[in-house]
């Protein structure tokens, strides 16, 4: 068992609070995405698991150990960093080898790990060169093949994609999805991508201020965010956000928006029940839930054409709906010009409606006190 408990954690750095009271846990064989914008504490996270830095409070368990005093090597954890941290002096199969021999294993070992690793990082025809003979996706193999070479309990990765071009960083996500699906290390994976995060991890922990403010499946976290923050952050285009003033009345809801007025269903779910009060409320409606219509609808609001971008599979349009901009996803043959006038009809079920003074959504579950 590899399961990890990062319990009630703290960590300063002189008087900034980096982690705050972070409670976690990361089940046997399961890969944890990190998630949040530079500087919300996730690296340091990754990093007190880790053992390079020591917590202030708190505890952190690998397995049936409690490993918060224990330095890194003690840990039973192999970590894949940012840069490619490989050795220039060394070949690609010495480098791969550096931690087999560093824990002294029979030579026959070393060559049948190191050889497996490469394997199965499609890197084996590089093993006796030295990384300057290999591009920056190669170098990136072999820091991983290195990692797993040594049979961790542990994974550990940190942005591990973010130093290459585009479309070697789509190869990659493909290729370690595949790996640690075969390999079943319990991984931990830091990001600032929410697109990694959404395609490759089993569970994402959104993290903002060295807290974690939501902790859920990837698709859950993307269709029911917890607040205006997780919303905004997750998914390309982001949410949508308009203020809103909501009236119900016989089991329908009037919405006042910026563009206008709209008549809707009142859902039963989706964060707006029939127990939830009206009022002043912010609506959040994914771009590829809203549809464009021509002319005028009940349950569409108008708005002006600001942009058109054709992106090949589909055209993403910024709308001004009154003093606000909204993204909206068409399809590629659906066009439109700056300047026309269309209405952008929300469907009741696809809407998420959160509290204008807290951010929060209506429909979600305050935050579970730490065990």
């Amino acid at each position: 068992m590899a399961e990890i408990r990062v319990q009630n954690v703290h960590k300063f750095y002189d008087r900034v609070h980096a982690v705050r009271d972070v409670s976690l846990t990361v089940a046997d064989r399961e890969f944890l995405v990190l998630l949040g914008p530079s500087g919300c504490g996730k690296t340091t996270l990754l990093r007190c698991i880790a053992g390079l830095e020591r917590v202030d409070a708190g505890s952190i368990r690998i397995g049936d150990r409690d490993v918060t005093e224990l330095p890194p090597r003690r840990r039973r954890i192999a970590m894949v960093f940012q840069s490619y941290a490989v050795f220039p002096h060394m070949t690609v199969f010495e480098n791969i080898a550096f931690g087999l021999r560093m824990q002294k294993r029979p030579a026959a070992e070393v060559r049948r790990r190191v050889q497996e690793a490469a394997e199965l990082l499609h890197i084996e025809n590089l093993l006796e060169r030295h990384p300057a003979a290999a591009s920056g996706g190669q170098r990136q193999r072999i820091a991983v093949a290195r990692a797993i070479a040594v049979g961790p309990e542990v994974l550990l990765m940190d942005e591990p994609l973010s130093n290459l071009d585009a479309l070697l960083r789509l190869e990659m996500r493909a290729e370690l999805k595949r790996l640690l699906s075969e390999l079943k290390t319990t991984t931990v994976y830091v990001t600032h991508d929410q697109v990694e995060a959404l395609s490759m991890g089993d569970r994402i922990a959104v993290m903002r201020d060295g807290v974690i403010v939501q902790d859920d499946r990837p698709l859950a976290i993307y269709d029911r965010p917890v607040d205006r923050f997780v919303g905004g952050f997750i998914g390309n285009p982001p949410m949508n956000f308009l203020d809103a003033e909501v009236e119900r009345t016989d089991g329908r809801l009037r919405v006042r928006l910026p563009g206008g007025t709209v008549e809707l269903a009142a859902p039963a779910d989706g964060g707006l029940g029939a127990d939830a009060p009206p009022g002043r409320l912010i609506l959040g409606v994914r771009a590829e839930n809203l549809e464009l219509a021509r002319q005028s609808r009940p349950d569409a609001v108008e708005g002006e054409v600001l942009v058109v971008e054709p992106l090949g599979s589909h055209n993403l349009l910024t709308v001004a709906v009154g003093e606000e901009r909204i993204k909206a996803v068409t399809r590629a043959d659906e066009t439109a010009t700056p300047g026309e006038h269309v209405w952008m009809v929300l469907p009741p079920e696809k809407l998420w409606w959160l509290d204008r003074e807290t951010g929060r959504a209506l429909a979600a579950e305050p935050p579970a006190a730490p065990a």
